[in-house]
């Protein structure tokens, strides 16, 4: 059973996520979370100390993808005004122009995005959203398609603002940067040794694998990817449970039923088939759930994450038996 254009879509797919490997290495499994979270429409926030590849993840991806990329440095003395641009007087016109901010562009790196207080974090809201924004009273729409990809340090870090809870929720998923093994570390050691530069992707002749009409396109393929009604029970009762669950003081709200689904859509495009099934929705609940669950303090000091609750929860929830 193949999905409508469901070749194209996992060929595509394919030569995108190997393109982006070539350059960041020993990322596999956070190179295949971005990807369909762009092809569900999404936002992704990444997780890291400095120096892991994070930035150079979006820049490739720009490449890869065939969008405009626009980076923001956040840094605490970072306006609002700086993220979504405003009205400047042009004395030749003699009236108030509006000059765009970096946010209007298809791909959006927020990097470093917890160096900024609360108020300018929350300048992203509507464009996360909405996929628009609005200046003095006047909404403009930004360009098709639009993601935003941020990157944090960890919280512990000094000169850190935690993300409030709104805004985390309109991230598709929390994606986590580990050091790399030793095999990676040398092997990029090695691709330095041989000329390799990261601030000039030319240097590995990266290849842009589609357009954003294409991509456009792949995210509406997404939505045409069957779902039974059993993996809608199961969904149902995996983010049901996050709010009874004793370690949490707050469970997931219903954006986050919406995005396992979502996802759960492109990661079976991305195989070839036209159906969901459970593994779909096991693989990608603890990226889409981890930063929706707030714990109870009690559980923080005996060391209990929020991926310990969702693993928990998936061990209790009870598999459906069919899923086409």
């Amino acid at each position: 059973m193949n999905a409508p254009n469901a070749p194209t879509f996992a060929q595509t797919y394919a030569a995108l996520r190997a393109e982006i490997n070539r350059v960041l290495l020993g990322q596999e499994d956070l190179v295949e979370q971005v990807l369909l979270a762009i092809f569900a429409r999404g936002h992704v926030l990444i997780e890291g100390v400095p120096g892991l590849g994070k930035t150079l993840l979006v820049r490739t991806l720009g490449r890869v993808l065939g969008c405009e990329f626009k980076r923001i440095q956040f840094t605490p003395d970072l306006m609002p005004s700086d993220v979504t641009g405003g009205n400047v007087f042009n004395q030749q016109q003699n009236q108030f122009v509006f000059l765009p901010g970096p946010v209007f562009t298809q791909l959006l790196l927020a990097d470093e995005i917890n160096r900024a207080p609360a108020k300018t974090q929350s300048s992203l809201l509507e464009a996360m959203q909405d996929r628009s924004v609005t200046v003095d009273g006047v909404t403009r729409p930004l360009p098709r398609p639009f993601f935003t990809i941020a990157t944090q340090n960890p919280i512990e870090s000094q000169g850190t603002y935690p993300l409030p809870e709104a805004q985390l929720d309109r991230f598709l998923m929390k994606l986590h940067v580990e050091h790399p093994t030793r095999a990676v570390e040398k092997a990029l050691l090695h691709n330095y040794v041989t000329g390799f530069d990261a601030g000039d992707l030319d240097t590995l002749n990266v290849k842009t694998i589609c357009t954003a009409e294409m991509l456009l396109g792949m995210q509406a393929a997404v939505r045409t990817v069957q779902v039974h009604d059993g993996i809608l029970d199961y969904i149902t009762d995996i983010v049901g449970r996050t709010r009874a669950h004793r370690s949490v003081y707050l469970g997931a709200s219903p954006r986050a039923s919406i995005a396992l689904l979502t996802c759960a859509r492109a990661r079976a495009a991305s195989e070839g088939r036209a159906y969901v099934n459970p593994d779909d929705v096991k693989q990608l609940a603890p990226p889409i759930l981890r930063h929706r669950l707030v714990l109870h303090p009690d559980a923080e000091i005996e060391g209990v994450t929020a991926d310990d609750c969702v693993q928990a929860i998936l061990r209790e929830v009870p598999v459906p038996e069919t899923a086409a």
